[in-house]
This record gives C-alpha cells, structure tokens and sequence, in this order.
C-alpha cells in the first residue's frame, strides 16, 4: 500500500494509491505511467457529452472515490469505500492524545488574540471623534467645500460639442462576453457541497466540458453562415 502522490490527488484518483504494491518511494516510473494514464482518463471524460450515461456513472463514481465518507452508505460500493477510509487511517496513525499543558496552552493563545471590532477599529476613523474640530479648521474645510462645488456648478449641464468627427471603433475583435470567465463562473456553481479538492476536480471537467460544447457550436454557426453567404451568391 503507498502513500497517494499529490497529482493522483488531484485527479481524483488517489483510491488507486491505497490499493497499489508499488514501493512507498518518490519518482517511481510505475507511478508516472498512472499517473498519465489517470490524466487521460479525466481528459475523455472532460470531452465527453454531458448527456452520456457513461459519463454521468464515471462522474458518481469519481465522487465516491474523492470523498468515501460521504458514500460508504451506497448499497452496492460501500463496503469498498469503507475499506479505503480505513486504508487511508492506516497511513496517517492515531493522532498524539492531549494533555492538560496541550488544553492550557490554547486558552492562553486565545486570551491573547485580540477580536477586531469592526465599529470601532473599522468603521470611526474619524479624527475628531473625541474631541471636536477646532473653529479655524472648520472654516477652511468649508472654505475648500466651497470652491469644490463652484468648479463642478461651472461645467454642470453643459453640452459636448465634439472639436473634430469621432473615428468609428472597429469592434470586429471585441467578442462582448468574457465566455472562459463565464464557463469557469458555472463550472464552479455548480459544485456546491463539495470539500475544496473535489469541488475542484469536478469543476475542471464541468468547464472542458463547456468550453467544448461552446467550441462546437460556434463552428455550426460558422458553417451555416458558410452556407446562407453561398446561397446568396447565387
């Protein structure tokens, strides 16, 4: 049994570590090979439709396998992730029991972190909140105000005569919509009640996926513009 390697974490796939009799030793060549092999496995299922029943069952499975504590109720694979939590209990051990210097220790660091309060370490920055200003000061800064405003009265309302004609903007290359910020946005929302790792995983293949879909149908759309511009050629 060996230690999951980070990137098989990663994946998703760390299930496969706990089961495998390689040697518990960094750069194994055995593991590299996996590893690439896991890698192509999560690419397929990235590109794969998301209306596939294949692809909805390796998705639930990859999710018992990232998280077996919230599945090991599963009637049918339950037994088998129960065995992997206690695989992995096995190489992490028993963690060290407390002591009484352990619990006297941590009320003393709480005792000495100080809580922030927002109203007053935040929000009264006002420096004259314990004492009031001072008339000649007040004067000046209504002095100042003052001007302020007879600066901005001075160009309020007027009209924008443009000096010389406005070059057209070529707006050809501007595509309106951050589509990658908007696939990764739902990719993400889409994850919710997930730990932070898996939460991950999943939403990597949730925004191939949609990058993909998009990827597709801008080509239809190319090809009956290709198709409708043809016909008008006639």
């Amino acid at each position: 049994m060996s230690m999951p390697r980070k990137a098989m974490q990663e994946l998703g796939f760390q299930a496969c570590c706990l089961r495998c009799d390689a040697p518990d030793q960094p750069g194994v060549s055995r593991c590299t090979s996996c590893i690439q092999h896991h890698r192509a496995v999560r690419d397929t299922l990235a590109s794969a439709p998301p209306d596939d029943p294949l692809y909805q069952l390796a998705k639930e499975i990859m999710a018992m396998a990232a998280e077996p504590h919230r599945y090991d109720h599963d009637e049918d694979h339950g037994a088998s992730l129960i065995e992997q939590q206690r695989l992995a209990t096995a190489l992490v051990g028993a963690p060290a029991p407390r002591t009484t210097e352990d619990i006297v220790t941590i009320f003393e660091q709480q005792r000495t972190v100080e809580k922030l309060n927002a109203i007053r370490d935040v929000g009264n920055q006002n420096p004259w909140k314990d004492a009031p200003m001072l008339a000649e000061d007040a004067k000046k800064v209504g002095e100042e105000t003052w001007l302020l405003n007879q600066e901005i009265d001075e160009h309020y309302g007027a009209r924008t005569i443009p000096s010389k004609p406005i070059a057209r903007v070529d707006r050809r290359e501007r595509i309106g919509e951050d589509t990658e910020l908007t696939d990764r946005v739902h990719a993400a929302a889409s994850q919710s009640g997930l730990d932070e790792t898996s939460a991950k995983i999943f939403e990597d293949l949730e925004f191939k996926q949609r990058q993909s879909q998009r990827k597709e149908l801008k080509e239809a759309v190319k090809d009956v513009k290709d198709l409708i511009d043809d016909d008008l050629e006639f």
